[in-house]
């Protein structure tokens, strides 16, 4: 399978493209508004999954040629380029491409961090707005530290929470993401219901901050 990481340079992008390196065979591709930073970013995690004995192939393009027959692209970018992303991208997906969002809307104040609902009704929801008609789109990986996923000596053992319309494109995303070692997928129900998983992800960090923890995740008994 075919795993474009938009906004693959960032935290959760990195974290992402070195555990389904790690840990799986999928192709992945990094993607970026800036290409050569795509590639950079790629040959870095080439290397440390190299050090670790892993000898995998990662190319970074520009996001919508990353992006072009991908089978799942994740738009590993802030919510405030969730928009502009996916409108770049929207004539390289089509029915076959599922389009996966783990952005959070976040609003840092004196009391902590605090979910910051768009006018969409969640970030998930402004996707499918966006988004070709025709396109599955599905929620997941909201609650998971980028800093762990990234740091490949820590073993994961938590859940990530999906929402989605679409069952066969559900499908596909839960057995991509229990690929990764340690991950569990729980369905949370359809995108309606996204602003509820989405809201979870200020209150693992405010539990972080406020009870210094560290890398904090979510397992549900």
């Amino acid at each position: 399978m075919r795993i474009t990481l938009c906004g693959g340079t960032g935290d959760i992008g990195e974290g992402l493209a070195l555990r389904f390196a790690y840990d799986t065979d999928h192709e992945i591709l990094i993607g970026s508004r800036d290409p050569e930073k795509a590639r950079t970013k790629a040959a870095e995690y080439e290397t440390e999954l190299d050090s670790r004995g892993i000898e995998t192939t990662i190319k970074g393009f520009e996001n919508a040629m990353a992006a072009d027959r991908a089978d799942v692209v994740v738009l590993a970018v802030p919510p405030y380029h969730v928009r502009d992303t996916v409108e770049s991208i929207s004539d390289r997906l089509d029915s076959e491409t599922i389009l996966v969002s783990p952005a959070v809307g976040m609003q840092r104040e004196k009391s902590g961090l605090h979910y910051n609902r768009p006018s969409a009704g969640s970030v998930t929801a402004m996707v499918a707005e966006t988004a070709p008609e025709d396109v599955p789109i599905v929620g997941a990986f909201h609650s998971l530290s980028a800093d762990k996923l990234a740091n490949l000596d820590i073993a994961l053992d938590e859940d990530t929470l999906l929402v989605g319309d679409d069952e066969d494109a559900l499908d596909i995303v839960q057995l991509l993401a229990e690929g990764i070692e340690g991950l569990r997928t729980l369905y949370a129900g359809p995108l309606a219901n996204a602003a509820e998983v989405e809201s979870l992800t200020p209150l693992l960090i405010n539990l972080a901050i406020h009870n210094d923890l560290h890398d904090v995740g979510v397992r549900f008994e």
